[in-house]
């Protein structure tokens, strides 16, 4: 199995859910300070899990011969891009679909070939629990003559809605209208470690990338 180190991970992609984000509190933008009737923070959140693909995991090098690393040996170099998410959040369970497509290049224009890619699809919660991990595959097709293949394929994953959505406290310790001379009105409330706890464990995010082994891994990160 791969070795990913989820709290420490850098994306190369970051998505949020296509459907509508509800405002928690006030008509501001995200994260702006709403100075009507006192100080206030607006919040927007969404309960479909973010969607992302995590350093070193977004491609992958075949070699032909498969031991060696010469650069004369790739035989097929494949990315993963065009990631689309497509969230439903309507019912208690909310389900986040994932499309994305492989597009590759391989070192000789010879006859139509097929390339089976392994993925891995994980559900992540609070930044470092593993929730769920799916393994798919991904056909990417060259046609006769022609160097450069495609190939789609998707993710999903079901979350608990009531398990994503901020207790009714936190939210009101976030947004609450705060007036100058408040004893907490210089406080920002997401510094306070049990807000922050509270909006990791509600945080949720569908991570895809190749299966490497552990060659292939170590040969992304030296890279």
């Amino acid at each position: 199995m791969m070795p990913i180190s989820f709290p420490s991970r850098k994306f190369l992609t970051v998505l949020c859910g296509t459907a509508a984000m509800a405002t928690v509190a006030g008509c501001a933008k995200d994260n702006e300070i709403d100075l009507s009737g006192g100080v206030g923070i607006t919040s927007t959140r969404s309960a479909c899990p973010a969607v992302a693909v995590p350093l070193h995991t977004g491609d992958v090098t075949l070699f032909d011969p498969a031991t060696s690393r010469d650069a004369r040996a790739v035989d097929v170099v494949a990315a993963i891009t065009n990631v689309t998410p497509q969230c439903n959040d309507a019912s208690e369970k909310v389900y986040q679909l994932a499309s994305f497509d492989v597009v590759a290049t391989r070192r000789d224009a010879g006859p139509a070939r097929t390339v089976t890619l392994p993925y891995y699809a994980t559900v992540l919660q609070g930044g470092t629990a593993v929730v769920a991990k799916r393994l798919g595959n991904v056909a990417v097709t060259f046609a006769e003559g022609q160097v450069r293949g495609t190939g789609r394929a998707q993710a999903s994953a079901y979350v608990d809605r009531a398990a994503a959505t901020l207790p009714a406290d936190i939210q009101d310790r976030i947004t609450r209208k705060r007036k100058a001379g408040d004893q907490d009105a210089a406080i920002d409330p997401l510094a306070l470690p049990e807000v922050r706890a509270a909006v990791q464990r509600a945080s949720f995010e569908l991570l895809i990338g190749f299966q490497l082994t552990q060659d292939q891994l170590e040969y992304n990160v030296r890279r």
